[in-house]
């Protein structure tokens, strides 16, 4: 027996509705050789400028699948887990028709960048990401926010620095995410609680040994 199609209590169907597109767009965020907290974006493939890496969601697509085909597609970048950031909902945000975008936001070693940095790829500074369409630039605004809000207190929850490290090389990679620069003694006090020291120190050029510490759990 077929089933009857679903109708609310006006007695439409969804189909009476009109319905978006949905877009996704992913803010990958990373501390550069300069110590900056830079963005990737991507080269407009049908105009000039240049953009945050996205894509439509296809028909019975998950929008985990979607942004994963946008960064191996659009920016050759892939192993990426991205987490949903904010849904972007301005009828008025894209000049192409009404189009919802989910945003998602990951950080990541610059090294799971660089060598896949093209022509259509760069890196820039997220305070100028340059002109952007879509608004691009809010989404690199809030992804931004979301990732000082998670270094506020917790010794690089993203793993930039890898296991292993000295307290200058944690106080300069919250620098770069924080943007600006930290009081050392209120630095240390803060992370000090969750760090475990290795016993361990390294020597850089001509300063005294540096302890290292990993984080703590």
């Amino acid at each position: 027996m077929s089933q009857r199609p679903y109708k609310d209590s006006s007695g439409r169907t969804l189909a009476d509705y009109p319905r978006p597109s949905v877009a996704v767009d992913t803010a990958v965020l990373t501390v550069d050789a300069h110590h900056r907290l830079v963005v990737l974006e991507v080269r407009r493939p049908t105009s000039t400028g240049w953009v945050l890496p996205g894509t439509f969601l296809h028909e019975g697509e998950t929008l985990a699948d979607a942004v994963d085909r946008s960064l191996r597609l659009k920016a050759n970048v892939r192993g990426l887990h991205p987490r949903q950031l904010h849904v972007f909902d301005d009828p008025h945000r894209d000049e192409r028709g009404w189009v919802l975008s989910v945003a998602h936001v990951d950080v990541v070693r610059l090294e799971q960048l660089e060598s896949r940095l093209a022509d259509a790829t760069r890196l820039v500074p997220v305070d100028a990401p340059g002109r952007l369409p879509w608004g691009h630039r809010g989404i690199i605004e809030r992804a931004v926010d979301h990732v000082r809000a998670d270094y506020l207190d917790k010794p690089d929850p993203a793993g930039l620095l890898g296991d292993h490290f000295t307290l200058r090389d944690l106080r300069l990679v919250h620098e770069a995410i924080a943007g600006k620069a930290l009081q050392r003694d209120t630095f240390r006090r803060t992370m000090e609680p969750h760090l475990d020291a290795t016993g361990s120190t390294t020597i850089r050029g001509r300063g005294r040994p540096a302890e290292l510490f990993r984080r703590s759990g």
